[in-house]
Protein backbone atom coordinates (compact mmCIF):
# COMPACT_ATOMS: atom_id res chain seq x y z
CA UNK A 1 0.00 0.00 0.00
CA UNK A 2 1.21 3.62 -1.03
CA UNK A 3 1.63 6.22 1.78
CA UNK A 4 -1.22 8.20 -0.25
CA UNK A 5 -4.10 5.44 0.94
CA UNK A 6 -3.58 6.24 4.59
CA UNK A 7 -2.37 10.16 4.83
CA UNK A 8 -4.68 12.77 6.13
CA UNK A 9 -5.04 14.97 3.00
CA UNK A 10 -6.87 17.71 5.35
CA UNK A 11 -3.91 18.69 7.64
CA UNK A 12 -3.92 21.61 10.11
CA UNK A 13 -1.18 23.78 9.93
CA UNK A 14 0.31 26.42 12.18
CA UNK A 15 2.66 29.26 10.77
CA UNK A 16 5.82 30.27 12.64
CA UNK A 17 4.33 32.98 14.22
CA UNK A 18 1.70 31.43 16.07
CA UNK A 19 1.63 30.81 19.99
CA UNK A 20 2.65 27.90 22.01
CA UNK A 21 -0.50 28.36 23.73
CA UNK A 22 -2.75 28.39 20.37
CA UNK A 23 -0.65 25.23 18.93
CA UNK A 24 -1.56 23.26 22.63
CA UNK A 25 -5.00 23.97 22.23
CA UNK A 26 -5.62 23.31 18.39
CA UNK A 27 -3.66 19.80 18.79
CA UNK A 28 -5.59 18.99 21.65
CA UNK A 29 -9.11 20.35 20.65
CA UNK A 30 -8.17 18.18 16.89
CA UNK A 31 -7.01 15.13 18.53
CA UNK A 32 -3.57 15.38 16.59
CA UNK A 33 -0.09 14.57 18.04
CA UNK A 34 1.66 16.53 16.13
CA UNK A 35 1.43 19.83 13.39
CA UNK A 36 3.25 20.71 10.56
CA UNK A 37 5.01 24.47 10.62
CA UNK A 38 3.77 25.97 7.25
CA UNK A 39 4.98 29.37 5.84
CA UNK A 40 4.79 29.89 2.35
CA UNK A 41 3.46 26.80 1.48
CA UNK A 42 6.55 24.80 2.83
CA UNK A 43 6.94 22.74 5.47
CA UNK A 44 9.94 24.92 7.84
CA UNK A 45 9.06 22.72 11.19
CA UNK A 46 6.86 20.40 12.65
CA UNK A 47 5.54 20.15 16.76
CA UNK A 48 4.96 17.32 18.32
CA UNK A 49 3.44 16.93 21.29
CA UNK A 50 6.61 15.42 22.91
CA UNK A 51 8.17 18.91 21.98
CA UNK A 52 5.15 20.54 24.10
CA UNK A 53 5.87 18.33 26.45
CA UNK A 54 9.26 19.01 26.97
CA UNK A 55 8.97 22.95 26.36
CA UNK A 56 6.68 22.42 29.21
CA UNK A 57 8.42 20.93 31.56
CA UNK A 58 10.51 23.67 31.69
CA UNK A 59 8.19 25.31 33.54
CA UNK A 60 8.31 24.42 37.37
CA UNK A 61 5.79 25.17 39.75
CA UNK A 62 6.78 27.62 42.57
CA UNK A 63 8.85 26.43 45.17
CA UNK A 64 7.78 25.60 48.54
CA UNK A 65 9.16 25.55 52.14
CA UNK A 66 7.42 23.30 54.53
CA UNK A 67 7.02 24.32 58.08
CA UNK A 68 5.31 22.59 60.95
CA UNK A 69 1.53 22.73 59.13
CA UNK A 70 2.24 25.70 56.78
CA UNK A 71 3.96 26.55 53.33
CA UNK A 72 6.30 29.37 52.80
CA UNK A 73 6.67 30.72 49.43
CA UNK A 74 10.74 30.72 48.03
CA UNK A 75 9.84 33.01 45.27
CA UNK A 76 7.20 35.32 44.65
CA UNK A 77 3.71 34.49 42.73
CA UNK A 78 4.00 37.01 40.20
CA UNK A 79 7.63 35.56 39.63
CA UNK A 80 6.19 32.42 38.63
CA UNK A 81 3.03 33.85 36.98
CA UNK A 82 5.71 35.82 34.51
CA UNK A 83 7.25 32.91 33.51
CA UNK A 84 4.44 31.08 32.67
CA UNK A 85 2.78 33.96 30.33
CA UNK A 86 6.54 33.92 28.82
CA UNK A 87 6.15 30.17 28.29
CA UNK A 88 2.63 30.84 27.00
CA UNK A 89 3.53 33.51 24.82
CA UNK A 90 6.69 31.62 23.08
CA UNK A 91 6.22 30.99 18.91
CA UNK A 92 5.91 28.08 17.23
CA UNK A 93 9.31 28.96 15.78
CA UNK A 94 10.85 28.92 19.47
CA UNK A 95 9.46 25.24 19.95
CA UNK A 96 9.50 23.52 16.81
CA UNK A 97 11.76 20.78 15.24
CA UNK A 98 13.09 22.05 12.14
CA UNK A 99 15.25 19.02 10.57
CA UNK A 100 11.72 17.84 9.65
CA UNK A 101 11.38 13.94 8.15
CA UNK A 102 9.07 13.45 5.22
CA UNK A 103 8.04 11.51 2.52
CA UNK A 104 6.01 11.34 -0.68
CA UNK A 105 3.04 10.13 -1.17
CA UNK A 106 3.98 7.17 -3.82
CA UNK A 107 6.38 5.55 -1.13
CA UNK A 108 5.37 2.18 0.59
CA UNK A 109 3.76 1.93 3.69
CA UNK A 110 6.35 -0.27 4.99
CA UNK A 111 8.73 2.51 4.04
CA UNK A 112 7.08 4.80 6.28
CA UNK A 113 7.18 2.46 9.34
CA UNK A 114 10.79 1.85 8.95
CA UNK A 115 11.40 5.77 8.84
CA UNK A 116 8.90 6.10 11.74
CA UNK A 117 10.73 3.84 14.23
CA UNK A 118 14.35 4.30 13.01
CA UNK A 119 13.95 8.43 13.06
CA UNK A 120 11.44 8.29 16.39
CA UNK A 121 9.11 10.81 14.61
CA UNK A 122 5.30 10.92 14.03
CA UNK A 123 3.40 12.03 13.09
CA UNK A 124 5.55 12.52 9.37
CA UNK A 125 4.45 15.17 6.99
CA UNK A 126 3.70 14.21 3.40
CA UNK A 127 5.41 16.44 0.75
CA UNK A 128 5.23 16.19 -3.13
CA UNK A 129 7.62 18.68 -5.38
CA UNK A 130 8.18 20.41 -2.26
CA UNK A 131 4.23 20.80 -1.26
CA UNK A 132 2.73 19.31 1.90
CA UNK A 133 -0.02 17.12 0.73
CA UNK A 134 -1.19 15.31 4.08
CA UNK A 135 0.42 13.57 7.72
CA UNK A 136 0.71 10.41 8.62
CA UNK A 137 0.53 9.37 12.13
CA UNK A 138 1.10 6.06 13.82
CA UNK A 139 -2.41 5.96 15.16
CA UNK A 140 -3.01 6.33 11.17
CA UNK A 141 -1.49 2.98 10.63
CA UNK A 142 -2.93 1.17 13.65
CA UNK A 143 -6.74 2.16 12.44
CA UNK A 144 -5.46 1.37 8.93
CA UNK A 145 -4.43 -2.17 10.17
CA UNK A 146 -7.16 -2.52 12.36
CA UNK A 147 -9.96 -1.65 9.22
CA UNK A 148 -7.38 -4.75 7.26
CA UNK A 149 -7.96 -7.06 10.45
CA UNK A 150 -11.89 -6.18 9.93
CA UNK A 151 -12.55 -7.30 6.47
CA UNK A 152 -13.20 -10.32 5.19
CA UNK A 153 -9.80 -11.55 3.20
Amino acid sequence: MKVRGVMTADVVVVHPDASVNLVARLMASRGISGVPVVEDGKVVGIISELDLIVRNTRLEPPAFFALLDGRIPLETPGHYRRRLQHMLGTLARDVMTAKVVTIGPEEELESLAELMVKRRVNPVPVVEDDRLVGIVSRSDIVSMMARDLESPA
